[in-house]
Formats: C-alpha cells, structure tokens, sequence
C-alpha cells in the first residue's frame, strides 16, 4: 500500500453564543484544519492538526506532504521520524508538531481500516471498553452573571449524569473565582469531581495563593495555573500546594515532556494527541509518565476526528497506576458550542450518563460525512 495524496480541509463554524477564557479570548468561531491521506489500495484515513488551521496547512503542503506521498502507511513510526528530522532543526515544537500530529492520526487510521481493527488494538488492545468523560465548560459568558451561570451550568452537566466537571477561573480576582468556584461545589455535592482550568493565566505567587484558598474545596486538579513555559514555576506550584497540579496541552514531544515528567514538575500530563506529534507520540509520552509515577489524562478539544483519536488511546492506556479499584484515565468532553465536533461523524461519539462508549469500528472508529465536510469548508 502506498500513500498517494495528502489533503488539508480547513473547517470553520459560528459559535452561537461566544465565549470568554481566563485569557480574555472570545470565542466566535470553531476552525480546524482536516488532514485527509489516501491510497492506492482505496482506503482514506483522517487526522486533525490543533491550533490556526491556515498554518497547519501551510506546513502539511509545503514541508510534510511531498514526503508522505509515496511511503507505506505501515512504517508510521518511521514517516514521523523523517518528518520531525525534516524540521527539527528550525520547528521541535509547535505549529510544526501540530501539522505532523494530524499526519501521524490519518496514518493509524488507514492502518486500522486496512486491518479491519479499531486503533486501540493495533497499540496494545483496549483496557476498557468506555471512559469515563468529565464535562468541560463554565466558561464566561454573561459577565454580570459570573457566579449564576456557573452554578447553573454545572447543574446541567449533572443532571445529565456527568460525575466530573471542568471549569475555567482566571477573573484577575482570587476573591471572585474563589466565591464561583466554592458556588458550584456547594451546588453540585462532595460526589461531584470537580476540576478548575486557568489557562496559564497566573504567576507563581498568583497561583499557590488562589490554590492555598481552593484547597479545601476538594479538587480534582489544578489545570495550567502558570504559563507552559516555565517548568520551574510549576514544579513549585505543585510542591507548595495540596492538590493535584496537571498541565502539558501546549507541550509537543517526548522530548518536551522529559524533564516535566523526570522532575515531576506536574503531578498530570495533559498531552492533546492532535497537537503533541500525534498517536504514535503520545503512546511515547504515556510510557515515560508511567516509568516515572506522573498520570496521562490527555486533552482533548476539536473535531469528531480529535475526539476519536482521543478515545482510541484511552482505550489502551493502562490504569494509572492498577489497583484494586483503579481509577482509570478520564476523557475531556467538551460542552462548548462545536458543530465541527457534533456533526462531522455521520455516528458522533456521544456520552450517556457521563460515560462514552469506545468505537469498535475500523480505524478511529468513525466515518466522516462529507456532506458535513463540504458544508464548513472554507477557502
């Protein structure tokens, strides 16, 4: 079999109601760049690129396809080599690790397809055949209604059955997320895991004070209180305070998570399969946690196509560590508006009761409706 085209569709959609992260980023539109690669033999696989879709695009044609086209989908680990050798040299992170990520997924898709197996076999079999997903959402969006919406939201997202939620804070007052914060707790019950995000919006000083405050609201974890940079930082954020400190969704590579993972500067990883250099990275990644005692719970947020990459190596991703009631690894289940995520499988992956079944179809699992496809295309 032989890799004969290699295609990028980027994806855009309005948001219906925007939203706001501790960054201050309005959030008004959905895009994502699509990564499409087909045969010889007929078989198509998928593959999403995180993060601006024109750039991700711009890489895939100019520096990945030309040597993509021509090569085995078989030899995966070997095309990500020449690829990451390609650009390591002036790109070991970033944009061109997200590019190659959305490569290293339609790959592991075609060679499932070709195998008549879901990926979680092809990387070692499936531990489990759900996960369980924690809701992310409470963002900001009415901001007179701070408190309010949250609370609300929250509630939602248990009603529904979800049993973890995911919240951003980050309101330049540690009073103010404090009060929202302790809001949900008390509204949503001790049987509720509930987690909080800032999305690097914090200083060191920043974040053990607001976390010294959070402490006894029994926190799942502490998501990215300072910025990706500084692993130092970090690794004093999470030896001051008494509560789980993850972060790693904007860290690329094994070799961006060595010394994090070594020095235990976070307590839990967080690598986003479309953005860390794809599954055959991350499988990489989880191992050198596991070797030294860090959770992997990946980030997850895109299309259909992230989120069954997503759930494919949960599936295969061991108990963390095993035990005789472990405590598997969960899956982020984003609530933010996302057509590109609703839509873009003609059989979406959905949770019931706060649980997500693992596809047992060929390759990712799911099948891509074109029609869907063409309709948020843009130019």
């Amino acid at each position: 079999m032989k890799v004969t085209g290699v295609t990028c569709h980027i994806l855009q959609s309005k948001v219906e109601k925007p939203f706001v992260s501790a960054r201050g980023w309005v959030y008004a539109t959905r895009a994502s760049c699509i990564v499409e690669i087909t045969t010889d033999e007929g078989i198509t696989g998928w593959g999403e690129c995180y993060g601006p879709a024109a750039v991700n695009r711009t890489l895939i044609e100019t520096q990945y396809a030309p040597r993509v086209i021509g090569r085995d989908p078989f030899d995966v680990e070997v095309v990500w080599e020449d690829l990451y050798n390609r650009i390591k040299d002036y790109g070991a992170q970033g944009f061109s690790i997200t590019a190659l990520s959305g490569i290293d997924i339609a790959l592991w898709d075609i060679m499932g397809r070709a195998m008549a197996k879901p990926i979680h076999k092809l990387i070692g079999g499936a531990y489990r055949r759900s996960v369980q997903a924690y809701a992310t959402g409470l963002y900001f969006i009415d901001m007179d209604r701070l408190v309010e919406e949250a609370v609300e939201e929250a509630l939602a997202y248990k009603e529904q059955g979800f049993r973890a939620i995911k919240m951003k804070i980050g309101l330049g007052d540690p009073k103010l997320d404090f009060r929202r914060v302790a809001a949900v707790r008390e509204a949503i019950g001790p049987d509720v895991a509930l987690a909080v995000d800032a999305n690097h919006c914090f200083s060191v000083p920043q974040a053990i004070r607001l976390g010294r405050m959070l402490e006894p609201l029994d926190l799942l974890w502490f998501e990215e209180p300072i910025s990706p940079e500084d692993h130092a930082g970090y690794a004093e954020v999470t030896r001051t305070l008494d509560m789980a400190i993850a972060g790693g969704e904007n860290d690329f590579t094994r070799w961006g998570f060595r010394d994090i993972i070594a020095t235990k500067a976070m307590d839990i990883v967080q690598p986003d399969v479309c953005a860390a250099g794809g599954i055959s990275e991350l499988r990489k990644i989880a191992t050198l946690a596991s070797a030294f005692g860090v959770e992997c719970v990946p980030h997850a947020w895109g299309s259909a196509i992230g989120l069954a990459a997503t759930v494919q190596f949960l599936a295969a991703l061991p108990d963390q560590p095993p035990a005789f009631r472990p405590l598997p690894p969960m899956l982020e289940f984003e609530q933010t508006p996302n057509p590109l995520g609703d839509l873009l499988a003609t059989v979406p992956i959905v949770q019931r009761q706060g649980i997500v079944t693992v596809p047992d179809g060929p390759g990712l699992g799911i099948e891509i409706d074109r029609e869907i496809l063409n309709r948020f295309k843009v130019a």
